[in-house]
């Protein structure tokens, strides 16, 4: 790991309603900008392409 994180759990899915972004397009752990995006079961889901957080739209 090369990178500084702010500590959030990867394990979990964060709800954007409860914790939205602190840096407009930007991963809240790592502030990478590069993030997969997928839809399940009619949930979006944004997961940081550097550190792993998911965070549902």
């Amino acid at each position: 790991m090369g990178y500084e994180t702010k500590g959030y759990d990867t394990t979990i899915i964060y709800d954007y309603k409860k914790y939205p972004e602190t840096h407009y397009g930007r991963c809240d752990n790592c502030d990478y900008t590069l993030f997969k995006s997928s839809v399940k079961d009619g949930v979006f889901l944004r997961e940081c392409r550097r550190c792993g957080v998911k965070k549902s739209i």
